[in-house]
């Protein structure tokens, strides 16, 4: 197995630990511990609980991830006046 051969799953953020590490729901019922990439961490790119992310696994050890993708759910109006 060559070291790209990284699995790809779809969860939902469920907690946010320490060190910019978060909790995943996996959408198989598994729950890992991912960090955020490199670029996401260069954009600041945030995250919160309830947000669909893709995560990027190593076959070896299915308990941890690393968060390449954001997909923000929704928002409140609120939320959307202090952007602007």
């Amino acid at each position: 197995m060559a070291k790209e051969d990284l699995l790809t799953l779809d969860g939902q953020i469920d907690e946010i630990l320490p060190d910019g590490r978060f909790g995943v729901l996996l959408e198989n019922d598994h729950r890992i511990i991912a960090y955020t990439a490199g670029k996401m961490r260069k954009f600041r790119i945030r995250s919160i609980v309830g947000d669909r992310v893709r995560v990027e696994m190593t076959p070896y050890d299915l308990t941890k991830g690393r968060i390449v993708y954001r997909e923000k759910i929704g928002g409140s109006p609120a939320a959307l006046r202090k952007r602007r």
